[in-house]
């Protein structure tokens, strides 16, 4: 990748490696190519129940992506061990970093309970690793997050799962959901009920497909970052070094 340096910027920072300096431009971006496959997106929600509001409404946000043109895809969390409980070649943790290394944009969506998300949530986002060798199975992905509770709107879990999209260095769209009293909010068939709440999850999922259109191809770039740059030089002159000693 092309590497254009301000020289006189460059010189008022006696702390910056200038050959490892990078002014980004909007010309970085033309250089990158434009996938041409449908859009991939993994949905995790965060229930076991056999009527999981969570899971009612992950289905709701597939159809729609895949209504867009996607390809979306659910991880059932049944049978997936605690984290750090099992090893990581449990079946279980397998299928969900495969999934998590295909997305390219992914559905978070919990219930509330006692104001947080579930622990169901939390320990399928702990299997997923930052980092796995040169893999990064969601550094600079699109996310979007959704919630469903029993009682009034509240937006406690969907805050915690900005807080952790964050962390694991996500893409999160500003749009969410917060479906209350979701009881009310399916039919019998399981289907979401058309309502304000639905038009909703219809806006976030609209603009999670956007937004993933418009960064999947440089995300790579977007997440190239100067002191990981400096990290490898440093480790690749140790390396020449030992071989030459």
């Amino acid at each position: 990748m092309r590497r254009v340096i301000v020289s006189h910027q460059v010189s008022d920072l006696p702390n910056v490696d200038p050959t490892l300096f990078h002014a980004p431009t909007t010309a970085d971006f033309s250089m990158m190519g434009a996938s041409t496959h449908r859009p991939r997106f993994l949905l995790l929600y965060g229930s076991l129940r056999d009527r999981s509001y969570s899971r009612l409404l992950t289905m709701e946000a597939a159809r729609l992506l895949e209504a867009m043109g996607g390809e979306a895809r659910i991880f059932d969390p049944r049978g997936l061990p605690l984290p750090d409980s099992e090893p990581e070649a449990h079946p279980k943790v397998v299928e969900l970093r495969a999934l998590a290394n295909w997305a390219e944009g992914m559905v978070w969506c919990s219930p509330e309970r006692h104001g947080a998300m579930t622990g169901i949530m939390k320990a399928q986002i702990d299997w997923i690793p930052l980092s796995q060798g040169a893999v990064r199975p969601t550094q600079g992905k699109t996310l979007a997050v959704m919630e469903v509770s029993g009682g009034s709107q509240s937006f406690n879990a969907v805050n915690q799962m900005r807080v952790l999209g964050r962390w694991m260095r996500m893409l999160t769209i500003p749009n969410q959901s917060s479906v209350a009293k979701a009881y009310q909010e399916f039919d019998e068939d399981g289907r979401m009920k058309p309502s304000p709440y639905y038009e909703r999850v219809v806006d976030v999922m609209e603009e999670l497909y956007k937004f993933t259109l418009l960064t999947r191809d440089v995300s790579s770039f977007l997440t190239d970052r100067y002191s990981e740059r400096r990290e490898s030089t440093e480790e690749l002159s140790k390396r020449m070094n030992q071989r030459t000693i």
